[in-house]
C-alpha cells in the first residue's frame, strides 16, 4: 500500500508487473514493520527490509518474514554497488533526512543499471494546511515555501520527531541531481471507497488536495 488514499502495487504496478517481481532482488528502505517486504516475498521476490528503528524492527521480526531485517541508515547503505534490482519506501527515511540526496545517490548506488526506485511522500502542497481532517484543514494557514522542518519536542527539549518539507521542485530536482530519471510522479485521487480518517487524511480533504507524491525513479 503506496498511501493512506489506499493505492495498492497491485493495482497501480509502480515497480511492474506482479509477474515479474518474481526472483527480484528488492530493497525496503524505511521500512517499519516491514509490509512491504511481506507483499514481496509473496510475489516470488527477494527483499531486504531496512529501517533505522530497532524497535520497528523488532516488531517485524515478531510478525515474522523469511527475509533479511537491517538496522541501519538510509543515507550509509551497508550493501555492495549493484546489490539491488528495485527499491521501494512507502513513508519511509525520506522525509525524515534534512538532505534527501544523500539517500537518494546511496539508493542509486546500490541499484543495477536499469534498476527502479519508488518512493512515497507526503504530498508537498499539504505543508500550507493545517494537518486536520475537518474543514479547518483546508485553509492555508503557512506558506508552501516555508522550509522550516516540523519539530516535536520532549519535556527537556530534545528532538523526538523531526519532518522535513520539500516543494515538489525540490524533489523533482533531488531526484535528477541525484543520477535518476523521473520516470512518472503520480499524485493518487480519494477514492469513493475510502470513507476513513486518519490524522489530517479524509475524504474531505483527500477529494479536493492531494494527500501524496509517489516518484518512479530509474537509474540508467
Amino acid at each position: 500500500m503506496w498511501c493512506p488514499e489506499g493505492l495498492d502495487e497491485v493495482e497501480a504496478e509502480l515497480l511492474g508487473p506482479p509477474e515479474e517481481l518474481k526472483g527480484k532482488d528488492v530493497l525496503e528502505i524505511g521500512a517499519g514493520a516491514a509490509q512491504c517486504s511481506r507483499w514481496l516475498t509473496a510475489q516470488g521476490a527477494r527483499p531486504v527490509a531496512l529501517d533505522l528503528s530497532h524497535r520497528q524492527l523488532q516488531h517485524a521480526l515478531r510478525i515474522g518474514g523469511s527475509f533479511p531485517l537491517v538496522c541501519a541508515d538510509a543515507a550509509v547503505l551497508p550493501f555492495a554497488d549493484g546489490s539491488f534490482d528495485l527499491a521501494c519506501s512507502a513513508y519511509g527515511a525520506l522525509p525524515f533526512v534534512a538532505d534527501p540526496r544523500l539517500v537518494l545517490r546511496e539508493v542509486r548506488r546500490v541499484l543495477r543499471p536499469g534498476g527502479r526506485f519508488v518512493f512515497s511522500v507526503t504530498h508537498p502542497l499539504r505543508w500550507a494546511f493545517p494537518d486536520e481532517p475537518g474543514p479547518e484543514g483546508l485553509s492555508v494557514s503557512a506558506s508552501y515555501f516555508d522550509r522550516t522542518p516540523y519539530v516535536e519536542q520532549d519535556d527537556e527539549g530534545l528532538a523526538v520527531y523531526v519532518e522535513h518539507h520539500r516543494t515538489l521542485g525540490d524533489r523533482v530536482r533531488d531526484v535528477v541531481t541525484s543520477g535518476f530519471r523521473l520516470v512518472d510522479l503520480v499524485e493518487p485521487e480519494w477514492p469513493d471507497w475510502n470513507t476513513s480518517e486518519w490524522g489530517g487524511w479524509s475524504p474531505l480533504r483527500g477529494h479536493l488536495i492531494p494527500g501524496t507524491a509517489i516518484f518512479v525513479c530509474e537509474r540508467d
